[in-house]
């Protein structure tokens, strides 16, 4: 591939050739691996700002020559990507904000981000002759991955927590996945699907490990750039589990920068609950990270061991951004929010990096007369038992007028 020079190892540094792999062979399953692209190659012969204006594919396919795929006819796969970019309407009014934008992937096909990188495996799965796909899920990546490869005839074995939402298991049986329901939490999970994934051969989704899968996220961050003409926010705000999504963002606006197609990359807000926040504890405490515990009701972000902590680190370092964590009872409170003031339908870890926002301001992080772009990552309907929390429950009413006045309701 002659946009690819290679690997770099986000551990040692050790420079690697484009090869199927997954880690570095010197640092083992830590040593998670960057993909270096040729940008001047990239930039002389296959990608401008001219060549995607006139560009027709609204998916996340029109970036095809910024992803570590063979050029392909991507028409039969799903339509991931190109979900909209909303300009607030009140709530940045609200919050103090100049201005801000809420990309809504939570319209993508299997309604969540992760299609993006199930997108990607799944086709770099076809181009390496696999018929089988694995990972490990809370939940999202788990029913991304079956409906991605249900599309293009892969099968899928899916391991997920116990735990894991009823709408997200659904969702999964519907497209034909074998789905193991580990009685354990996420770790457990990870760890019997890398064994499972090593004794039968399968390939890897689980995008900790697999370094392509980054390179799906970071479209979310290509749209934004471009649907905002080249001129991100000031800020992007980004839930936080893996780390993979944050860093993916950050790679995707390196990219442009690279590319010479924007001016600045965005400073970067991570987002965790406070239930579950192993990235803000290490930041705040200035260490390492260490294993946390799994409690929020947040849960495509209840990730208690981190599997990608580099890309995630140096997303917020390098931009000059910043963590904060917020309350489960913030979460609940912004799912309402946004769906009231922007109309919006975020499950819980969708709704969190907005829910950070709101935390930056307040504490100082992101001023007022800033600009910032918050990415829903995920549909409310994935979680209804805790949007109904949320929202509350409707109004009982017998069929006449006066029982309608008296409701209390109007």
């Amino acid at each position: 591939m002659q946009h690819i020079l290679g690997y770099k190892c986000t551990l040692c540094g050790v420079e690697l050739p484009y090869t199927e792999r997954m880690t570095c062979p010197h640092c083992g399953e830590k040593g998670i691996l960057d993909i270096v692209f040729d940008y001047n190659y990239i930039k002389n012969h296959t990608l401008s700002r001219e060549g995607l204006a006139q560009c027709r594919d609204n998916s996340m396919w029109r970036y095809k020559a910024l992803m570590p795929l063979e050029d392909r006819d991507f028409s039969p796969f799903l339509r991931v990507g190109w979900t909209p970019l909303y300009p607030s309407n009140r709530l940045g009014a609200m919050l103090g904000l100049k201005a801000l934008y809420i990309k809504d992937d939570g319209l993508n096909p299997t309604a969540s981000l992760k299609d993006r990188a199930s997108g990607v495996a799944v086709a770099k799965a076809l181009e390496l002759g696999y018929d089988t796909i694995a990972c490990s899920s809370t939940g999202n990546a788990a029913s991304s991955l079956a409906g991605n490869a249900a599309r293009m005839g892969v099968k899928t074995v899916i391991f997920v927590p116990g735990r894991a939402p009823e709408g997200k298991v659904a969702q999964l049986m519907i497209f034909g996945a074998k789905v193991v329901s580990v009685q354990g939490d996420y770790k457990a999970t990870f760890d019997l699907s890398k064994a499972a994934i090593e004794k039968y051969g399968w390939y890897n989704r689980n995008a900790g490990i697999n370094p392509i899968l980054t390179e799906g996220k970071k479209t979310v961050a290509l749209e934004i750039a471009e649907q905002l003409h080249w001129e991100p926010t000031d800020w992007v705000a980004c839930s936080v589990g893996d780390g993979c999504t944050i860093g993916g963002v950050y790679n995707g606006f390196h990219d442009l920068y690279k590319l010479r197609f924007i001016d600045k990359i965005p400073k970067i807000l991570g987002v965790q609950s406070q239930g579950c926040c192993p990235f803000v504890d290490a930041a705040r405490e200035g260490r390492d990270l260490l294993p946390a515990q799994e409690n929020t009701l947040a849960d495509s972000i209840a990730v208690g061991v981190p599997r990608n902590p580099k890309k995630a680190l140096r997303a917020v370092s390098a931009s000059g951004g910043a963590w904060v964590a917020v309350s489960d009872e913030d979460i609940l409170q912004t799912m309402g929010l946004l769906g009231r003031t922007e109309g919006v339908f975020g499950e819980p870890a969708g709704v969190t990096a907005t829910a950070g926002v709101k935390a930056a301001l307040e504490g100082g992080i992101i001023r007022p007369g800033e600009t910032v772009t918050t990415i829903s990552t995920g549909s409310g309907l994935k979680d209804v038992k805790n949007a109904l929390k949320a929202a509350g429950r409707p109004t009982p009413c017998a069929p006449t007028l006066e029982a309608l006045d008296k409701s209390g309701i109007l």
